[in-house]
Formats: structure tokens, sequence, C-alpha cells
């Protein structure tokens, strides 16, 4: 279900749906009930969500999921992103079994701090849980001043006094360098994402950590950067590629899968076999990175155990029950499939 089709559903215009989904102004009470009735029933939101003209009691068991979007990495077309769409489900599911219910609200990053405002005074939250991907410490912290009961996803800062929920990059990348070591790869390339976060940053400082143990390091003609919202083949990627066939790095460590199914179709065009003629490795496991050919090997991140921990400690905080602040990495693990090989050396290696 998207919001295509709640609005065919409910014969209105795509923006009139966000308009009443997110709780803003511009759509009238009738159409904003029938918009919300129609995704109530078709799964969009896995619990009914609290009307104005309801009390202020139920209101208090009303959770708020929070994605500010711009031209990086959480588009205002994130929830179609596998990561983020796994991510949204499972907590969906965790918060539709508490006894609370949760809203989906989408905020431009630019006005982040009227919005959260505008959304807090026009239907009150008893938390947020705050996408935290793209965001800067002093934009999380104007939003934790709006709304004390916070719990911050898929990024973390120690020196912030909140509850962070974060997937282990660091030790995820570096298993990924391991492995690729393992096989017994030497000359390996990184393929980093043009637009920098905090879990690139902490992926990229892992995986060089496992090569700098194994006495390795990355030429700079092995350090690529892409898109990574880009799942086709990248003509800027192909075009550092296609003049070096012959001197390419035996494996590439991709900072996420859409990077790494990118490279693997760019590579392709290029008449560039893997893993015959180099592995690939991804991270993060979502669910395309089983349908491209090879399928692809990659760190996976625990989204279920991830949405369970948030939920989990937004509600203690909520109720009083936990009132110390923690910083949770939830480790990850390799999963093993088609697109990394033992390295062999070519007899005109030998």
């Amino acid at each position: 279900m998207k919001i295509d089709d709640i609005a065919k559903l409910a014969n209105v215009s795509k923006s009139a749906v966000s308009l009443a989904l997110n709780g803003k102004n511009g759509v009238s009470q009738k159409t904003r009930e029938k918009v919300l009735r129609i995704a109530q029933e078709h799964g969009y939101i896995p619990r009914p969500i609290i009307k104005a003209e309801q009390s202020v009691q139920q209101n208090t068991k009303l959770l708020r999921f929070v994605a500010c979007t711009n031209e990086g990495i959480v588009t205002e077309q994130y929830e179609s992103l596998p990561f983020f769409m796994e991510l949204i489900h499972n907590l969906e599911k965790h918060i539709g079994s508490s006894g609370y219910s949760l809203l989906v609200s989408s905020i431009n990053i630019e006005s982040l701090e009227e919005e959260i405002a505008r959304l807090e005074q026009e239907q009150k939250s008893a938390g947020i849980l705050l996408l935290g991907t793209n965001l800067t410490p002093e934009q999380i912290d104007v939003v934790a001043d709006i709304q004390s009961n916070l719990v911050v996803l898929d990024t973390c800062f120690e020196t912030l006094n909140l509850n962070f929920v974060v997937m282990n990059n660091l030790y995820g990348a570096y298993q990924a360098g391991q492995y690729l070591v393992e096989l017994g790869h030497h000359q390996i390339g990184y393929v980093g994402s043009n637009t920098r976060m905090y879990n690139f940053d902490m992926r990229k400082k892992g995986f060089l950590q496992a090569l700098t143990e194994n006495g390795l390091k990355i030429a700079d003609s092995d350090d690529f950067s892409v898109s990574p919202t880009v799942i086709s083949s990248q003509d800027a990627f192909k075009d550092k590629i296609k003049n070096r066939l012959n001197t390419l790095p035996t494996a590439l460590f991709c900072e996420a899968d859409y990077m790494a199914i990118s490279v693997i179709k760019s590579l392709t065009e290029l008449g560039v076999k893997v893993p015959e003629d180099i592995s690939v490795i991804g991270f993060d496991n979502i669910f395309e990175s089983q349908v491209i050919t090879p399928e692809l090997t990659t760190i996976n991140v625990k989204k279920d155990k991830i949405a369970l921990i948030a939920v989990e400690k937004l509600i203690k905080q909520i109720e009083n029950i936990e009132g110390d602040k923690t910083k949770t990495l939830v480790d990850t693990e390799l999963i093993e499939r088609n697109s990394c090989a033992v390295y062999k050396e070519t007899d005109l290696e030998g």
C-alpha cells in the first residue's frame, strides 16, 4: 500500500493524502478521516491514528516516527528504499503489539524546528522515534528540546545525552575486510558514497582497520565514489573502470548494497565478470541483494532487532521505567552468497 494507492481509493490527490497522513492543514476534516480510515484498513498504518477530537489520555499512546528529508540519502521517496522500508515495517510490528499507535511523519530538513513544533502542537505524541541517518548533532538536539521522550535511529553521537540505536557499522565493515583478506585478496578497492554521513564514515574506519591489521591499504586509484541511491549502472564509475580493465583491484567493498548492485551492473556492462574477475561485497542485506546476479555477499543489518530495542527503549522512557540514556550498537553478521570468490593468481601475475 503506497500513497498513490490511498489517493486512488480516496479519490483525492497524493498531496491531499500526504497532508492528511502527516497531520498538516490544507484538507477538510472529512477528507482527513477518509484517508486515515483507508490507510488503517489497508495496513499503511498498523493501528488507528488518534483524531484531534479524541481525549488527551488516548493521545498519550501515540508514537511518532519522524524522517527529515533532503536531497542526499533520505529523499522524499525514502520510504521506497528497501532499508528504510524494512525498518519502518519492523517498527510498526513492534509498536502494534505494545498498545501504542504509530504515526509516520516526513518533514523537510530545512524547516525541521518549525515542522516538529507544529506537528507536536497539532497532535501531541508520547514520544518520537527519529530517523537520524542524515542529521547533525545540532539538528537532533532541536528535536530533543521539543519532545524529550526521544530515541534516535540509524546514527549515533556520543556527545549527546540521548538514546541512540544503530547497527555496529565499524564492526560490520571490519568483518567485510577480514573476509576479503581471508579469501586471499590483497589489492582491494573501496566504493564509497558521494554523500557522507555517520554510518558511511564508521564503515570506512572499520574496513581500513581490517586492512591495516593485515598490512594492506587502499591505493588512491582504487578508491571510488558513487551515488548511494542509484541502483542502475553509473556512467562516472564506468568511465573510471573502462580505461584500466587489466589493472583492476581483485575485490571491492561497497558501503551499501545499492552501491554494490550498481557496481555489479556497471562491471557487467563492461564485460567484467563477478566474481570471476573481481569480487564485490555490500552492506545492509536488503531484499534486492538476493535478486541481483550473482547474489550479493553482504553484511546483514538486524533491522528487526534495532526496531525492537528502539521501541522498548522509548516506551520505558515514556513510562518512567528507565531514565538512563544509552547508545546501543547492534552487531552485524556476514552473509556469504555468490559475489565473492577465493583469489587465484593468473598466469600473467605469476
